[in-house]
């Protein structure tokens, strides 16, 4: 069964980390559906790289790959951290585009290791661009999101739970608290309609950084796609109904209808993918 589409025309989103990965196919899976997108990132055109770009993809690449898709992009370069830069990222998409009707946390840094491995700075770094950053960009919309029609803030995070593997705790600390800011405001918004949810995928995703951290081998991975058309599928809900839900993609997609999963692996028609644990998938390393 072939998952039903959202008519996103005359909506506009925006989504942190579209330079490339789960971030990218999310902003060009809504630009397919008509939706307009702010791409933010912090890797630009502007860069200077000298001879050989480190990381593939910047911000304009992704919005000028939505306005071959239809749609109407604005690329604008974001750090997550920045308070007085996320505050003017947001006012710039709403001057462009009137409102924003979606707000997609998805840009989040990413590092394995242990307690007594890991340097304060750098646990510092996954809690200011994972935690605070989720909290930054969601609070510079929430006002206006109150006043938006069919309004979401959706968040790339886990479920909350209990148990961790070793090596992991700081990496989960930061994801579990970008699911933390994301499930209050579900309660903090629920009056005005505004749908607060989290998705995750429970196998590795295809990214940079699955190769980079080894996360498993091609044989486990799935396509970035499948966490986009989980998005796609949690727009077509209600957002004054559907809200204070934290996804798994596997399982929420298996509710929608789908049956097949093999479409979404590396190669399609190969068995399907093992799980690799609740903080076994791939993000950008830093946006």
């Amino acid at each position: 069964m072939s998952l039903e589409k959202p008519d996103l025309a005359g909506k506009t989103a925006f989504v942190t980390g579209t330079t490339r990965g789960i971030g990218k196919a999310i902003a060009l899976a809504l630009a397919e559906q008509g939706c307009n997108v702010v791409s933010t990132g912090k890797t630009t055109e502007e860069d200077d790289y000298g001879e050989e770009r480190d990381l593939e993809g910047t911000i304009e690449q992704t919005a000028w790959e939505v306005e071959d898709r239809g749609a109407e992009a604005l690329a604008v370069r974001l750090n997550v951290r920045d308070e007085e830069n996320v505050r003017a990222a947001a006012e710039e998409a709403i001057d462009r585009f009137g409102e924003v009707n979606i707000v997609i946390n998805n840009a989040s840094a990413i590092q394995l290791a242990t307690v007594e491995d890991l340097p304060p700075n750098r646990f510092d770094l996954l809690t200011d661009v994972n935690v605070r950053g989720t909290y930054l960009t969601s609070r510079a919309f929430a006002d206006h999101l109150k006043g938006v029609e069919e309004s979401w803030i959706l968040t790339n995070a886990p479920p909350i739970a209990t148990d961790r593997s070793p090596g992991q705790a700081p990496y989960a600390w930061s994801k579990m608290g970008m699911t933390f800011v994301t499930l209050s405001l579900a309660g903090e918004l629920a009056s005005h309609d505004v749908g607060c949810n989290t998705f995750w995928p429970v196998t590795a995703i295809d990214t940079r950084a699955t190769r980079y951290f080894g996360l498993g081998t091609e044989d486990d991975w799935r396509t970035p796609e499948i966490v986009s058309d989980t998005v796609l599928e949690v727009l077509r809900r209600d957002p004054a109904e559907f809200t204070g839900n934290a996804l798994y993609d596997e399982e929420f997609l298996r509710e929608a209808g789908v049956e097949d999963f093999s479409n979404y692996n590396l190669t399609p028609g190969d068995p399907a993918p093992t799980s690799a644990g609740m903080f076994g998938s791939g993000y950008e390393r830093s946006e």
